[in-house]
């Protein structure tokens, strides 16, 4: 994809830029791993339970939504949360505090005993710990990992989302083995695993040190220097530590020069009337936008329902189809983070994956408008109709590999690293209010998108383009819009949006590496002059003496 990566940095190879060797060290991957892994509905008892067996294909659809769709209702409360308690508290803590929601929200949803409004609210409450995740993970993430890697940590959260997928899709499967559908515990036990995994972050968090850059806008820059250099592997003193501390300090003071301490409405101000900062939400909300509804979280959320479609028969193939279906994407997101998002660039990566969505989703509409659909439990393809659905199942996967190496990844990864640090949080948690309200629409609108047009649906087919044509358009949007970061600092991001702003995603790299390289140049000379000054002034001591 044009504007690429320019020379982002490859974590395999020892050159790291200026980023001294000692940074990348056991202490960032024990942060990286424990804020990383913040990333059943067909269960025969679970209907019988909550009477679901006694709709009819409609009505199943429309609860079916519902359940699904109240996490995402209590995410954008969540994400609206997480940027008052990142600011307020620190990003340590509203990591505990969400944990806590999180298992509680999910104990009460366990404990449902057939109440649909007790499902509801234990979704919801689960929601709003669930949603302060992707805010706080990948701000925590992207400020504390040195420039040449910042891809990479980042995007040990996207990767680890499909960890929890792959699990749970997993023991889905295995429990429908294993767990007769007429216990309870063929829907508990796979639940229980997000108890497990907020338990574990739970713990984890008391193991790592608050971020650098949050107590330097706090004032507390002795403490953010020891948290530096502590996560950097480096002395206080060190030269590099120094230099970041310094660099977090210049952007923050000009940014509250820029706004002259106005308060509350003056970083609303900041955020909406200045144009580089406007530019920035428009690249989130509208990446949100195009990544949410082209397609791949749908089929993630109703995995089983698509591949019946697509005629795997039986309530276990369809589970192990759907675990496959983890697998490839906890494969195409750690191949993303490991080979790709630092080593060719932002941009390439997200152009790559959408190329593979595109043609995904093409063959999966053009199956399901060629072959009718099998609709009685004893129907069959017959032998050339049945290597075509063979071809479908594939690019369901490759449809799974797509998003998670393009969209997925960079969604969060811009998120966290575009915005200056007075307004990173805000920021954050706005695109990230918006990205679960349009993934409740899409929960909520696919299983009605998927009916008969005769039912007031768009068909299978008819969604499957849908899918098609917005995840096209994505791809013409990001290739004139998204500017490449890779290699730059936190704070150096900010020179990519002093350009204009229709040359940001196509130019934008190159002007803010000639900026850069400007500056460092000119902060070389001032270092030499300043060594020669000191020079002189001994020689000319030495000959008084």
């Amino acid at each position: 994809m044009g504007g690429g990566g320019g020379k982002p940095l490859n974590i395999f190879k020892l050159n790291r830029g200026d980023d001294p060797d000692e940074t990348i060290n056991w202490r960032l991957w024990f942060a990286v791993f424990s804020f990383g892994i913040m990333g059943t509905f067909n269960s025969d008892n679970f209907q019988r339970l909550m009477g679901f067996d006694k709709l009819d294909e409609k009505e199943y659809a429309d609860v079916q939504g519902n359940v699904s769709a109240m996490v995402q209702i209590g995410s954008v409360g969540g994400a609206a949360l997480a940027f008052i308690l990142c600011d307020r508290i620190g990003r340590l803590w509203a990591t505990r505090q969400l944990c806590i929601l999180w298992i509680l929200g999910i104990v009460i949803f366990l404990t449902n005993n057939g109440r649909l409004g007790q499902v509801y609210a234990g979704r919801f409450i689960a929601g709003l710990g669930i949603g302060q995740t992707t805010v706080v993970a990948p701000v925590y993430l992207s400020e504390i990992s040195p420039k040449s890697v910042r891809g990479l940590c980042t995007c040990c959260f996207s990767g680890s989302v499909y960890v929890g997928i792959m699990l749970a899709y997993f023991a889905s499967w295995g429990a429908s083995l294993h767990i007769s559908d007429d216990s309870q515990n063929s829907w508990m036990v796979p639940t229980s695993l997000h108890i497990m995994f907020a338990g574990i972050i739970f713990v984890l968090s008391w193991f790592n040190r608050e971020s650098p850059r949050y107590l330097v806008k706090q004032g507390e820059t002795e403490l953010a220097i020891a948290n530096l250099a502590r996560v950097r592997g480096l002395p206080q003193d060190h030269s590099f530590v120094q230099r970041e501390i310094r660099d977090i300090q210049r952007q923050l003071a000009e940014e509250q020069e820029a706004t002259m301490g106005q308060g509350a409405m003056g970083v609303l101000r900041e955020i909406f009337c200045m144009p580089n900062n406007a530019y920035r939400i428009y690249l989130g909300l509208c990446s949100q936008l195009l990544s949410q509804w082209s397609g791949a979280q749908s089929i993630t959320i109703y995995a089983p329902d698509m591949f019946a479609l697509l005629g795997t028969k039986g309530q276990n193939e369809k589970l192990f189809a759907t675990a496959i279906f983890g697998v490839v994407k906890f494969v195409a997101a750690i191949t993303c983070a490991f080979f790709l998002i630092d080593l060719v660039g932002r941009k390439r990566s997200l152009g790559i994956g959408i190329g593979l969505q595109t043609i995904s989703m093409v063959y999966v509409a053009a199956f399901l408008s060629a072959v009718p659909q099998l609709e009685a439990e004893n129907d069959r393809f017959t032998p050339s109709q049945q290597h075509a659905a063979t071809g479908a199942i594939v690019m369901i996967y490759f449809s799974g590999f797509g998003w998670a190496m393009g969209w997925n990844s960079i969604q969060y990864l811009i998120n966290a690293e575009i915005y200056p640090l007075r307004i990173r949080a805000i920021c954050s948690s706005m695109v990230m209010c918006f990205h679960f309200v349009n993934q409740y629409g899409n929960s909520r609108a696919v299983p009605s998108m998927l009916l008969a047009t005769s039912e007031g649906g768009m068909s299978p087919q008819g969604t499957f383009w849908f899918f098609a044509a917005v995840t096209a358009i994505g791809g013409v949007w990001a290739w004139f819009f998204i500017p490449e970061c890779a290699g730059l600092s936190l704070e150096k991001v900010d020179a990519l949006f002093k350009t204009r702003w229709w040359q940001i995603g196509r130019y934008g790299s190159k002007f803010a590496r000639d900026e850069v390289a400007r500056e460092n140049q000119v902060e070389k000379e001032k270092s030499e002059g300043q060594a020669e000054q000191v020079e002189f002034a001994g020689d000319v001591g030495g000959q008084r003496v």
